[in-house]
């Protein structure tokens, strides 16, 4: 069997932390992944990170605080999950 991953990076417009945690890892669960992990950094004077570690890869997000956006970045291996939450994400997304 071929190894194959789909990924797709984007921004959206939130940068608050617990919005950011509480919809992100929510839509995962809405699109079907496993969350195995999550890891977060708080950053002074400003900033977050966070990384969902999935059973199907991993999506992380970095905010820019200073731009009011926030960077995400989802990898899967399963290509029916990884497709399901690009279609919740989408209304989020900003250029």
């Amino acid at each position: 069997m071929k190894a194959k991953i789909w990924s797709h990076s984007s921004w959206v417009e939130s940068t608050d932390s617990g919005h950011l945690r509480n919809h992100l890892g929510g839509l995962l669960d809405q699109a079907g992944f496993a969350i195995v992990g999550f890891k977060e950094a708080h950053f002074e004077p400003q900033g977050y990170t966070a990384v969902w570690i999935l059973a199907e890869s991993h999506l992380a997000v970095h905010t820019f605080p200073e731009a009011g956006r926030t960077y995400c970045e989802l990898a899967s291996c399963n290509r029916e999950k990884f497709v399901a939450y690009l279609s919740l994400m989408e209304p989020l997304e900003v250029n």
